[in-house]
């Protein structure tokens, strides 16, 4: 664990900008001392990392907090997927230095704008910021989770995995019997009654994300035994249907 001020000193934030992160929900402290300072363990300091390096793209608070704390968000991913925007804006620098050393040589104006074109760049953030959900579903799980304490989220959470724990002894059913898809309309309701509106097709997405993500299929396959997790999309899948 390590103080507030020590997580200050090698990340260089503010002792001001980390409490900040924690006040709106977006890196809450991992615990507090009986004097009320603030505790960093690693995992929180993971999750830094990670709000560093949106931040060095430019990603609002806003929305790193709702990519962040979206379900289906795949820590492994996001990092890939930063590393392709921080390559893409090195290359862009390079160009610009490269287009700035020309005109220095040619000790004039370079008919040549394309070192300025942002686009590939914008549109890589855009798919990056749909894909852990920047959507009025999302925006609704994070007004309801903001609405709970720290405590009461924590155990959403850990009630949502308690269901994938019960498909995980259905495992030796058929997807389609009725104990089974009642399973995955129970995970249905309870979606939408703590997190957001989940309709099937907002389900059958989540149920591919259960088995791409190689994250979220780790989580679920621990608390429900190895293959649960493509038992569940089948499963989802087989709902979806209907």
């Amino acid at each position: 664990m390590k103080k507030i001020n020590e997580v200050s000193k090698v990340s260089g934030v503010s002792i001001r900008t980390l409490q900040y992160y924690d006040n709106i929900g977006l890196l809450k402290a991992t615990k507090r001392t009986e004097s009320g300072y603030r505790l960093y363990d690693d995992t929180a300091l993971e999750q830094l990392q990670q709000i560093l390096l949106f931040r060095e793209l430019k990603f609002p608070l806003k929305e790193i907090k709702i990519m962040m704390s979206s379900p289906n968000f795949d820590k492994t991913k996001a990092l890939n997927q930063q590393i392709k925007l921080l390559t893409l804006r090195k290359e862009r620098l390079d160009n610009l230095i490269k287009f700035a050393r020309e005109i220095k040589k040619k000790g004039g104006i370079v008919m040549d704008f394309k070192a300025f074109n942002t686009s590939e760049i914008q549109e890589y953030a855009k798919r990056t910021k749909a894909e852990w959900g920047n959507t009025s579903q999302y925006s609704e799980f994070i007004k309801k989770a903001s609405n709970k304490t720290r405590e009461e989220n924590e155990l959403i959470a850990s009630r949502f995995m308690q269901i994938f724990a019960k498909f995980g002894k259905l495992r030796n059913k058929d997807i389609s019997s009725v104990e089974v898809q009642t399973q995955v309309q129970q995970l249905q309701n309870y979606i939408t009654e703590h997190f957001y509106n989940c309709t099937k097709e907002i389900l059958a997405f989540l149920g591919e994300m259960y088995v791409q993500s190689s994250e979220l299929k780790a989580n679920i396959d621990n608390v429900g035994g190895d293959g649960t997790a493509l038992f569940v999309s089948n499963a989802i899948s087989e709902y979806c249907k209907a």
